[in-house]
């Protein structure tokens, strides 16, 4: 069962300061991965090299590897573990006699420091070492960072010193980025002017996972594809209404360059010594939600099995997921879990905005059978895709066997989708097994050829948006307000009306708004801005009031965090 404060379990921390772990080239060595092929981070931690990348990738080519996405209903604050049951489901299939790989996302450390904690797993279902992994780990999001703001700084340079392209300087899209929640840097202006002041103009910082040089990493196949992406990214318009990109501003080459070893992706262990990739990291509110595309490919080539994650809830994370990456990365997903639990059940069933989380807790039944209505629609928006759903109900200390049972009951009975109970957290993969059987049950008995996008390349950039809005959302249509209508027009003028659609809405709710919980129905999805992310290869659609620099809050995460004289850390998770 899953942690809860007050249940007197170990931390998260403590539990992984006890584990043994083994220097990463040993835990790899089965794995046909040799020594040659790593560059370490330690003895624990290590990248990937690109020769190993290739080769692994030419060895996915050659079987067919079954592949897991595990997602979730829409979030609730306390969370539902959908990285616990990744991990413990890539431990667990291992346990049962499967060769699995594991790819989650890095963590960001705006939402480490801010709400979330840390974000590797949990209990005896972790990636490992967590801390390292949570603070800084191989320095992938510094160079993002870096190139992001290298980039932000020639484009400045070329309008304030010598602006060939006559850049409208309100038509400039590039913000800066950086690796923490900050409000006071959401809208800034820049530049004091004259002759070593710079233009002053208006703009903005981005959390580093937002960027878009985030979502090229993820999606790009090898170094060269990085730097053909990098060079195509949108950053400004002329006066003209012509696009000027990276390339233009000569910038592409030394982007790529500090991003040459952010490409290549990180291996670690879990608790169990499972290998796992953990590489890159957009959020699914913003951009596409998982982890790399190399990581995926070079896992392909390692085991027969590989479990990754989508971010926040299915109609996010998985939704771009199968829309998105698997179009551009030419993958089949073969099965998919949906993670459950009984309090997010009850928080939905009882519509609590903002949520008083003592009164979940108290909830009984009746509110827990209110709730059913999300993850109805989240299984049903999954199916769509021709893709078997198994769900994972993790399980928590105030769980009792009746609420238990009475979902099990539904998922079976109602809904016609197999599901288990999911201790992994306590248990490791011994609280898994059942899970796993049913995941593999339902890996032979898929089709790929069943699976389907949502959406046909070829479809009116319109409707690709109606489609996701009606189908996943459940929405009754979408109002285009604001710049919306001539932004598609540009985009269908840029040649981008043949890409997939990334809509960015807030993750609290399946609707666009936060506070509309369980299935929201009768209301309109509104759209009030689009925007070519050329360099990942789609169109993001703007929704509601999605931050992509979040604040902190009055108490942060931070705030419970510290560090003693021996190293020791607490508070992290």
């Amino acid at each position: 069962m899953a942690s809860d404060e007050d249940s007197g379990f170990p931390t998260d921390y403590e539990i992984a300061q006890d584990a043994e772990k083994e220097p990463i080239t040993d835990v790899l060595e089965s794995w046909d991965v040799a020594a040659d092929d790593l560059e370490l981070y330690g003895d624990y931690k290590a990248k990937l090299s690109h020769d190993a990348v290739n080769r692994f990738r030419d060895q996915s080519d050659e079987k067919e590897g079954n592949l897991v996405l595990v997602t979730g209903m829409t979030p609730t604050p306390m969370g539902e573990g959908k990285t616990v049951t990744t991990v413990g489901l890539g431990q667990t299939l291992n346990h049962v006699g499967e060769d699995a790989m594991i790819a989650i996302r890095e963590p960001s450390l705006g939402p480490v420091f801010g709400v979330k904690g840390g974000a590797a797993g949990g209990g005896y279902s972790q990636v490992l070492p967590m801390e390292d992994i949570n603070l800084h780990f191989t320095g992938d999001l510094h160079a993002l960072t870096s190139a992001h703001n290298l980039i932000a700084a020639m484009l400045d340079a070329k309008i304030s010193q010598s602006d060939e392209f006559d850049i409208d300087v309100n038509e400039v899209s590039w913000p800066r980025a950086m690796d923490m929640n900050e409000r006071a840097l959401r809208d800034i202006v820049v530049g004091l002017g004259g002759s070593s002041g710079g233009t002053p103009r208006e703009s903005r910082f981005l959390l580093t996972a937002a960027s878009e040089l985030m979502a090229v990493l993820c999606l790009a196949e090898d170094l060269a594809d990085l730097k053909e992406r990098i060079g195509r990214i949108i950053l400004a318009y002329t006066e003209d209404g012509d696009p000027v990109t990276v390339d233009d501003i000569d910038a592409t080459g030394p982007a790529a360059m500090l991003l040459k070893d952010a490409i290549r992706p990180n291996l670690v262990q879990t608790i169990e010594g499972t290998p796992a990739f953990v590489h890159g990291g957009p959020f699914a509110n913003i951009a596409h939600g998982t982890n790399s595309l190399i990581a995926d490919k070079a896992a392909f080539g390692m085991g027969d099995y590989l479990v990754t994650e989508a971010g926040f809830g299915s109609d996010l994370g998985a939704e771009k997921f199968m829309n998105i990456v698997c179009r551009l990365g030419d993958m089949t997903p073969n099965a998919v879990v949906l993670v459950s639990t009984v309090r997010a059940l009850k928080y939905h069933g009882m519509g609590m905005w903002p949520a008083d989380l003592d009164e979940v807790k108290e909830a009984g039944v009746e509110e827990l059978k209110a709730g059913f209505a999300n993850l109805d629609k989240h299984v049903r928006n999954l199916q769509k895709f021709g893709v078997p759903v198994v769900v994972a109900l993790n399980r928590f200390p105030d769980d009792t066997d009746e609420e238990i049972e009475a979902v099990v009951e539904h998922c079976r009975e109602d809904l016609g989708v197999e599901i288990a109970e999911s201790n992994v957290f306590a248990e490791g993969s011994e609280g898994g097994v059942d899970l796993a059987n049913h995941v593999t049950d339902a890996v032979e008995e898929n089709d790929p050829e069943d699976f389907e996008h949502l959406y046909p390349d070829d479809a009116p950039i319109k409707e690709k948006i109606e489609t996701v809005a009606t189908e996943i959302y459940g929405a009754d249509g979408v109002n285009f307000t604001g710049d919306a209508e001539d932004d598609i027009e540009r985009l269908e003028d840029l040649g981008f009306d043949d890409v997939p659609v990334c809509l960015s809405k807030t993750f609290h709710s399946l609707s666009d708004d936060p506070s509309k919980k369980g299935a929201p129905e009768g209301w309109e999805l509104e759209v009030r801005e689009l925007y070519p992310s050329a360099g990942a290869g789609f169109i993001v659609a703007l929704t509601g009031d999605v931050l992509d620099m979040p604040g902190l809050p009055a108490e942060p995460a931070a705030a419970g965090m510290d560090i003693d004289a021996d190293g020791n850390i607490s508070g992290l998770f």
